[in-house]
């Protein structure tokens, strides 16, 4: 048996020197520039952790790095079953058996897509760092460990890079749509292009495979996506067995996007519908949901650790277009999907995100807080047409800044139309924007 894995071994580094990345969309993603941590790449499933290592793989070779020295190796192959961690060095064995004059003089990187699947992975991942000249990414998730956990396994030692399925640039750019550099002067025609291309974006949303697909067609897609994480993400790694309660929450939480989620209120309208779940089960199911990035939660702005574990987060889908294949009314909710693509984007630029309360009883979609600390209360509305409206979203942001002394306020809408309309109203210290072109932005 051990021969018969290290020969599959030797013929999958043969195949690995051989590799061409094939050609991809660009992922707009930074990587951390921590020197001597494994990068760990983690996501929702098929959001395109594989081809952001194969792009990682084009850069070093486009940057100059020998191709030799850029290796990818995916432990998903149904040979290389029972694989031991011990065992794992037969890998970087058979590849300086073959390229010698690398070991010790240059860095070599190792991209091991699903080295999850090989108990104690971690501890070879380590080992090499320390004693070998390599740079490593890791990446992975699978009934035996959720994508996030591929970070946290290495105990401090791997930076984490969060996959999301593509965004609003990323789709123009899969579509051969040159972005503008500067989305504030763009010509009348092209911004006709760009804001219909969004509203398709909005429905159509992120996922790779989903591109370019009819609506029925991407509904079903979308839906076995889901399945696929909710019952190898959770249910087998989890050793969930209310599966009825865990789908039903699945159901709600992707279906009404922005909505404030109240476990308590979920726990007493499933018990009214004749299905036993206890409240603790609740919560560990969804956050099991969101350790597998199927849904991301936004807590209260607040000070107080009390007050944000009272007060219930709201819930939103990692993609728009995962409300309209789990909503049942049929209808299109540009609002929420507009509210979601906000969302992801805020996370995409590592802000953090929490929504507010006003004193005046109003609420302000985000207050979003960047990596260096500058604050944006950011307040979605899809249509600013009636006046009543942006008066309404207007209060909410002039009742909150004054307790959030230093924020900037900032209005996203769809069209330039309402833009025009919503400027003419805007208070002092209100910024109104196409969410489109701010998406845009660098």
């Amino acid at each position: 048996m051990e021969g018969q894995l290290r020969d599959i071994i030797r013929q999958k580094v043969a195949d690995a020197l051989a590799f061409e990345p094939p050609p991809l969309t660009r992922r707009d993603v930074r990587l951390p520039g921590i020197p001597r941590k494994a990068r760990a790449v983690v996501g929702m499933r098929r959001a395109g952790k594989t081809c952001f290592l194969h792009q990682c793989l084009a850069d070093r070779r486009a940057a100059g790095a020998p191709r030799e020295a850029q290796i990818y190796f995916s432990f998903e192959d149904e040979r290389l079953a029972g694989l031991e961690a011990a065992q794992l060095s037969w890998v970087l064995e058979e590849y300086y058996t073959r390229c010698p004059q690398f070991r010790d003089r240059r860095q070599v990187t190792f991209f091991f897509d699903e080295i999850q699947v090989v108990p104690g992975w971690e501890t070879f991942v380590r080992r090499i760092l320390d004693s070998e000249k390599v740079e490593v990414f890791v990446s992975g998730s699978s009934a035996k460990m959720l994508s996030r956990e591929v970070a946290t396994a290495l105990r401090g030692r791997a930076t984490e890079t969060v996959i999301y399925p593509f965004s609003y640039r990323e789709v123009l750019g899969h579509q051969g749509i040159e972005a503008p550099e500067d989305s504030k002067f763009v010509p009348k025609a092209q911004r006709s292009r760009l804001e219909r291309a969004f509203l398709d974006y909005l429905a159509s949303g992120g996922f790779p495979e989903a591109q370019g697909l009819s609506a029925g067609d991407r509904v079903n897609l979308l839906q076995g996506y889901v399945d696929a994480c909710v019952f190898r993400d959770v249910v087998e790694r989890h050793g969930v067995t209310n599966v009825v309660a865990l789908r039903r929450l699945v159901r709600q939480l992707l279906g009404a996007a922005g909505g404030r989620f109240s476990v308590n209120k979920f726990y007493n309208d499933l018990r009214s519908q004749g299905v036993a779940v206890s409240k603790d089960s609740l919560h560990e199911m969804l956050a099991h949901l969101e350790d597998a990035f199927l849904v991301r939660r936004v807590p209260l702005a607040t000070d107080s650790e009390r007050r944000r574990q009272v007060n219930p987060a709201k819930a939103y889908p990692v993609d728009p277009a995962l409300i309209a294949a789990f909503d049942r009314s049929g209808k299109a909710n540009l609002g929420h999907a507009l509210e979601t693509a906000v969302l992801l984007e805020l996370e995409r630029r590592d802000c953090g995100a929490s929504y507010v309360d006003t004193p005046g009883g109003f609420e302000v979609d985000f207050l979003s807080r960047e990596p260096d600390g500058k604050r944006t209360l950011v307040q979605v509305s899809a249509d600013l047409s009636d006046k009543s409206v942006r008066d309404r979203e207007f209060r909410a942001l002039a009742d909150a800044l004054p307790s959030h002394r230093g924020a900037k306020a900032l209005l996203l809408t769809l069209t330039g139309t309402d833009v025009q309309l919503a400027r003419a109203d805007a208070p002092a210290g209100v910024t109104v924007r196409a969410a489109w072109e701010w998406m845009l932005e660098t």
